[in-house]
């Protein structure tokens, strides 16, 4: 529990941080109209009492009269104070929606650049809808507590401590009695706010959770329904939906219990305030106070007055302790996000424009024509170096795994020169993914070393070895945009001309100018308007207009039908054409005029060799392209 506490302050003490860094200016001015809100809301008591006791009261025994000027006087300041009390609070409202609006953005601005620098592996590990109600439920409640719920709890703290002062001015014994019942009250929004904040907490978490199955469900809708998975999804998120249920209804059962309570307690101090104010002004009782000692109906009224206002504030302050807690556990959420190890690299060879000089040499060029090469600068003497990049790849002894306790990988070793196909095969689960996930450096590895044109690529800075790098993925991701849009994000400075080039070098040209608007249909929804088939050529073109000299294509064809995979393989062998190409595929057709073919089983590559080899040798290849083995 001290811990959580710990943690709390310390997030709110960097919401703060946050919110001082971007508006301070604007938070000492709300802070100012806060002040003369507070005050004028108060100030009201201490009119009624001078009314009554120098306006009413003498009025009634010598005539209106004679208290018309200080009756004037008095309603004249009431009102002038009143209005600035107005103006300060429209004042400060409009100040907080600026100040909540504009920290939200920078919130969002930091989770968003924070989640384009996380691994792979943080949303490998980590639901998808989890990550989005950070973006959307957490932020919601920061913004509650920012715009309203500290605002109001500033004011009411404020106008508590005003009203005590003012009490004791007036009362002393009667300020003892509206202390006895405030402790009362804080007793109560203790105990019934510390419960509703609680499960306040724990409704986010239910929420998060049942947004991701939301989510995932949306996604797999097809899934769900091919394998008549209906009833099974509506139990599932019923045990979700009962729990998010569970924690709302407690969370709320203490939360609107808390204000009718409070209420009860304030309208019982308000009798017992008015008997014994009663008595005491019947009595002729000695008043204790800092005032002039003497207790009128006028401060009579005004107490009461008091004790009601007291009582509703503390009731509203109360109220929001729960939105208090809520919006802390939304900003824990975010700043976990916002804390999360960025992808590391270490890298510092890059990869620039350079040209052959006269004497045969390699230097840095600004034109963009110029050849592709590696700029290494070597720490020992200062020098640089520059080597052309051709797309060798070599694997020397590796092994990997995603946890350290199970390897998936084992001693791999293989070579891949300038403009070779290498193909990996094996059954799912074999390792065959993971190794371009490597040289990619998705993940890093524990052994072992990979070398790019002879570089170690932990050496190379990982934009730049990606920037060399296409792929196309089995699961095709497309974007909400035009047909275009999602070709030039291969290379975002390629013109028309160059994306409609790689188009019809992936042989998707032909479908795409029979599509509505051509190169200018929009595209919605993952490309749902389009075949699988279709999508997947796209995703070739966007490859292809990055012009990469080395290609992983992980299954890139295996959800293109045989009329379109033929198509589709004459664009695939011009796209190849002088580059070195890593192939992962089911369909071992594809793979047959590979330089190499590496088989692999559990991490292990157990042969390789070309296709004619592998058939002569009669082992494992032989028996899958047979059909005597199953790859799954």
């Amino acid at each position: 529990m001290e811990k959580q506490n710990n943690r709390k302050k310390g997030t709110f003490g960097r919401l703060l941080r946050y919110i001082f860094q971007n508006y301070r200016i604007h938070l000492i001015v709300v802070i100012c109209c806060i002040i003369v809100s507070a005050a004028a809301s108060v100030v009201q008591t201490v009119f009624l009492q001078r009314l009554i006791d120098t306006c009413i009261l003498p009025g009634l025994k010598s005539g209106m009269e004679s208290v018309k000027q200080p009756f004037m006087q008095t309603i004249l300041s009431m009102l002038t104070i009143y209005a600035f009390g107005v103006a300060a609070a429209f004042t400060y409202t409009h100040l907080m929606a600026i100040v909540t609006q504009g920290t939200l953005k920078h919130l969002r601005v930091d989770m968003f650049d924070k989640m384009q620098s996380l691994p792979i592996k943080y949303f490998d590990t980590h639901a998808h809808g989890d990550i989005m109600s950070t973006y959307t439920n957490d932020t919601d409640a920061i913004r509650q507590m920012i715009g309203q719920s500290l605002p109001m709890v500033f004011q009411a703290s404020l106008t508590i401590t005003v009203m005590f002062l003012m009490m004791i001015y007036y009362s002393v014994w009667m300020t003892i009695l509206v202390c006895l019942f405030s402790v009362l009250m804080l007793t109560v929004t203790k105990k019934f706010g510390g419960a509703s904040s609680r499960y306040m907490m724990e409704q986010q978490k239910s929420l998060a959770k049942e947004e991701g199955f939301i989510e995932e469900m949306i996604q797999g809708q097809k899934v769900v329904k091919v394998f008549c998975h209906e009833e099974e999804c509506k139990k599932d998120f019923d045990k979700l939906n009962e729990k998010l249920f569970s924690d709302g209804e407690l969370a709320n059962r203490y939360g609107n219990s808390l204000m009718p309570i409070l209420n009860n307690v304030g309208n019982l101090m308000y009798v017992v305030l008015a008997i014994v104010g009663g008595l005491l002004v019947y009595c002729g009782a000695p008043n204790l106070s800092l005032g002039n000692g003497v207790l009128t109906i006028g401060i009579i009224v005004s107490f009461l007055g008091m004790a009601r206002q007291l009582s509703q504030t503390i009731g509203q302050a109360s109220m929001q302790v729960s939105m208090v807690a809520m919006g802390l556990a939304g900003a824990s959420r975010v700043f976990s996000l916002i804390d999360e190890e960025p992808e590391k690299d270490e890298g510092y060879v890059t990869l620039v424009r350079a040209e052959w000089t006269a004497d045969g040499t390699l230097k840095e060029t600004n034109d963009k024509n110029g050849i592709w090469a590696w700029k290494h600068p070597h720490k020992a003497d200062g020098t640089v170096t520059y080597t052309p990049l051709k797309g060798d790849i070599r694997l020397e002894d590796v092994d990997f795994g995603y946890t350290p306790e199970k390897l998936v990988l084992h001693d791999i070793t293989l070579y891949a020169k300038p403009g070779q196909k290498i193909a990996f095969v094996g059954a799912t689960g074999a390792g065959k993914t993971t190794i371009t996930n490597l040289i990619n450096r998705f993940y890093d590895i524990p052994d072992g070393k990979i070398r790019y044109d002879g570089i170690n690529i932990t050496k190379i800075r990982k934009p730049d070895l990606r920037r060399s790098l296409g792929v196309v993925l089995q699961d095709v991701n497309l974007f909400t945009g035009t047909v275009m849009d999602n070709i030039r994000y291969g290379r975002l400075d390629a013109t028309d001309e160059e994306c409609m080039a790689a188009a019809r070098l992936a042989n998707a040209d032909d479908f795409i100018q029979r599509l509505p608007e051509g190169y200018n249909t929009m595209l919605t929804g993952n490309g749902a308007s389009l075949s699988q088939g279709q999508r997947q050529l796209i995703s070739i073109a966007r490859a292809a207009v990055a012009d990469p000299p080395v290609m992983i294509l992980d299954e890139a064809t295996s959800s293109i039908d045989t009329r379109t995979e033929a198509l589709v393989q004459e664009g695939m062998d011009n796209l190849m054409m002088g580059r070195t190409v890593f192939v992962i595929a089911h369909r071992l057709s594809t793979v047959r005029n590979s330089k190499a073919i590496m088989v692999l089983d559990h991490g292990h590559i157990i042969e390789r060799g070309d296709h004619e080899t592998l058939i002569a040798q009669k082992g494992v290849y032989y028996q899958l392209y047979t059909g005597a083995f199953e790859l799954e």
